[in-house]
């Protein structure tokens, strides 16, 4: 947060390395902390939080003392497991046997876009980012399924009649080789245009994203309300 210099010792020079500026502070993601009495016994606030106090007290004898408290209850709940033969699953990491190392299973590495991204969120332990639209690839699969529709909509009056009987709607892998091409005033249709047109509701896939996003929008809704209550 603060400004960082490079002093060169051999001619005595000081140079401006880094400078958190206002607009860099601007552009900033808005960092949420979920309430303290809202946190689960394990969760690092908590957990560490007569830790963090003897630090912040400057009570290095103290922080040390408590460290081992909590070391030791780890160590203890280990031996318990060994001696039951209790297998420990993570429900948060996976174990990495190239790097030896452990990974969160839910990392997000994609550049953040501040078009389309609103916020990043935590819900049971699992990061997840609000989004003002569907990604890219709901959206290619959504006109995929659209084309389908179109394509089957408009067939042959004479293959429609013979098939009257017996059309049935393609299956999910059939929808993903259509190579029709589609009018973007088309790709606009809301699920309603769709049903009035006569169009097939859109795949199984498509409502279920469909309804994950809601359920994000959802808990996005019930944090910004937490937040307002907060500063009244």
């Amino acid at each position: 947060d603060g400004e960082v210099h490079i002093n060169e010792l051999k001619n005595g020079n000081t140079e401006m390395f880094w400078n958190p500026t206002s607009e860099v502070r601007r552009q900033r993601l808005k960092r949420h902390i979920v309430l303290f009495e809202e946190q689960t016994d394990f969760e690092s606030e908590r957990l560490w939080q007569h830790v963090t106090s003897a630090i912040n007290k400057g009570d290095q004898h103290k922080a040390t003392q408590e460290k081992f408290v909590l070391e030791e209850e780890q160590r203890n709940a280990a031996r318990e497991r060994r001696e039951t033969g209790t297998e420990w699953k993570p429900l948060l990491f996976r174990h990495d046997a190239t790097t030896n190392e452990w990974r969160y299973k839910y990392e997000d590495l994609r550049p953040w876009d501040p078009l389309n991204d609103i916020a990043q969120f935590e819900k049971n332990g699992i990061l997840q980012t609000m989004e003002r639209h569907s990604s890219t690839r709901m959206s290619n699969h959504k006109s995929t399924c659209i084309n389908n529709q179109i394509a089957r909509h408009k067939r042959p009056a004479k293959d429609c009649r013979r098939r009257k009987t017996s059309d049935q709607p393609s299956n999910h892998s059939q929808n993903t080789e259509s190579s029709c091409s589609t009018p973007e005033s088309v790709q606009e249709l809301s699920d309603d245009d769709g049903k009035y047109l006569g169009f097939e509701s859109l795949c199984a896939q498509c409502g279920k994203e469909m309804n994950h996003l809601k359920e994000i929008h959802s808990a996005v809704l019930s944090l910004q309300r937490a937040q307002q209550d907060i500063h009244r």
